[in-house]
């Protein structure tokens, strides 16, 4: 069952990473459909038009621009730079086709979501290698991904089935009180570049599953996972108009993103990203007061109590902390070790680091630890190293670029809460380690921002277990356990890391209009 061996995948990551990636393969191999004889290439998935309508088109405009591979600089292919006329069209395209959509029964999508899901497992390989190549994390965990997204798709078909109203007692004989649940309509999505394929079926599952339409713009970086998803979904039989993907450059994603917003025909507004991104999506949805789901940036607080077991701690803590190089939003920012196993936690995570994880193009066998996105990624987090070290931490191992878009995993211990790495989210390799000493202090500690996405801690005293889970004011908790998405539960943050909830039974809730009919006369 694919949501079982999504979660075999996630719990391959707590292992130690020498294991997790031969997990992995063996998860994939043992519990799916196998491909279908005479597979694909990667490259019959990339596709140099955009996706409106059920058809592959250009921009109106004619532009186009490029999709680089992260690893070696390489241009895989290019597609179409859209701007506001185009999602505009887009937009009326989906309101045309919700009109139909919506009438659809719920066993009706149900069954085109299972095929959906069942065509992105038979071509998992192929979709793993695409993705690697234009996010560049390594193939394994790319397979991975292919997996958790699709496991969305396996969920959200059942989720479609159990859409329910309610008939409310009434204080009058006359009159019956019934709660309806309706698809709220055209649902706009701006998706992330690190999860380019489960962020999409997390999303757009959800929302095709309700009944609603998408108009989806995904990051300029990773497009191809998203025109690969929407042929997929095509092959499937999702009508034409149900599934729209808008593609633009950096220069134009303000304009499509806007639009997107702003428009009336629009009536939800769903967007994973920077929480400085989202406070300007949130701010002009305003115009048109539509429903929002934000899930934003973290700064994950990691925490080892003295009673926890440290070897699996550091294993949690490698999960957590190096998948997909650090680009999750959900990764351990601060790593908060309790000062009577410091020295002991250090010794052990920094040797696991060493003799594990190893950087490379994400392609090549054996490689644990692909490139960062693009030099940028690479020139921040140099700069917060640097920023840590000239205010007295010390580097414990890493702490350099390695040309390209390529960084050494990297530890810092003599870390404070002045740092950049402690107070920004870090979005890449580096753990900065703070000691602590009393679990009042670091739960303060670990709650002092206005981030509150996630949340680690290990502890084997369950008192303290039982107190640390319901204090930490994040919307995920992880406990003693390191890597913990799952189709099946409510991800989303409190305070500025977001709005809503996605994934499991409540994610089909945010595509959802609640409406009260009053049934009088009886």
């Amino acid at each position: 069952m694919p949501t079982l061996a999504t979660v075999r995948i996630i719990s391959a990551f707590s292992t130690p990473r020498h294991r997790i990636f031969s997990s992995l393969h063996k998860v994939i191999m043992d519990n799916v459909t196998p491909p279908k004889p005479g597979a694909r290439a990667a490259s019959s998935f990339v596709h140099d038009k955009a996706f409106v309508n059920g058809e592959w088109v250009p921009a109106s405009s004619g532009k186009t621009f490029d999709v680089v591979n992260p690893a070696n600089g390489k241009v895989i292919g290019s597609v179409p730079d859209m701007d506001a006329s185009d999602t505009e069209m887009a937009i009326k395209v989906a309101y045309k086709a919700f009109q139909s959509w919506k009438e659809t029964t719920a066993k009706e999508r149900s069954v085109l979501l299972k095929k959906w899901a069942d065509l992105v497992n038979q071509n998992r390989e192929e979709l793993a290698k695409l993705l690697t190549s234009e996010m560049g994390k390594p193939v394994a965990e790319s397979a991975g991904e292919i997996m958790y997204g699709a496991g969305f798709l396996d969920l959200f078909a059942e989720e479609a089935k159990r859409v329910e109203g309610d008939i409310i007692q009434t204080p009058m004989k006359s009159r019956r009180i019934l709660v309806l649940k309706q698809p709220i309509g055209v649902s706009g999505m701006i998706t992330p570049w690190n999860f380019p394929n489960a962020m999409i079926t997390r999303k757009a599952g959800a929302a095709i599953a309700a009944g609603c339409t998408v108009v989806l713009k995904p990051a300029e970086d990773t497009p191809y996972s998203a025109l690969a998803l929407c042929e997929l979904a095509k092959e499937a039989g999702i009508p034409a108009g149900v599934l729209n993907v808008v593609t633009s450059s950096r220069d134009n994603a303000s304009q499509v993103g806007k639009m997107i917003c702003e428009s009336p025909l629009v009536t939800k507004m769903s967007f994973t990203g920077s929480t400085f991104v989202g406070k300007l999506l949130l701010q002009q949805c305003a115009s048109t007061v539509k429903k929002v789901s934000l899930e934003l940036g973290g700064n994950a607080p990691f925490i080892v109590f003295e009673s926890a077991d440290v070897d699996a701690a550091v294993q949690g803590t490698m999960g957590a902390k190096f998948r997909c190089s650090g680009q999750t939003c959900v990764c351990a920012n601060r790593i908060y070790v309790h000062e009577s196993i410091f020295d002991e936690y250090v010794r052990k995570f920094a040797a696991v680091v060493e003799k594990d994880l190893k950087v490379g193009d994400g392609i090549l066998p054996g490689t644990t630890q692909g490139p960062l996105i693009n030099k940028k990624a690479v020139e921040k987090i140099d700069a917060h190293v640097q920023d840590a070290v000239s205010k007295g931490a010390k580097v414990v191992c890493g702490g350099k670029s390695m040309g390209g878009n390529f960084y050494e995993p990297t530890i810092l211990t003599g870390v404070t809460g002045d740092m950049r790495c402690a107070k920004e989210e870090i979005f890449g390799p580096i753990a900065g380690i703070i000691k602590f000493k009393t679990e009042d202090e670091v739960v303060g500690l670990a709650n002092a921002t206005t981030s509150g996405l996630s949340g680690y801690f290990y502890s084997r005293d369950i008192s303290q277990i039982w107190r640390v889970a319901e204090r930490l004011e994040s919307g995920l908790v992880g406990v003693n356990e390191g890597v913990i998405s799952m189709p099946e539960v409510p991800f989303g943050g409190w305070k500025e890391s977001g709005l809503g909830r996605e994934g499991g039974r409540y994610g089909i809730e945010e595509y959802l209009e609640i409406k009260y009919v009053c049934m009088g006369g009886l």
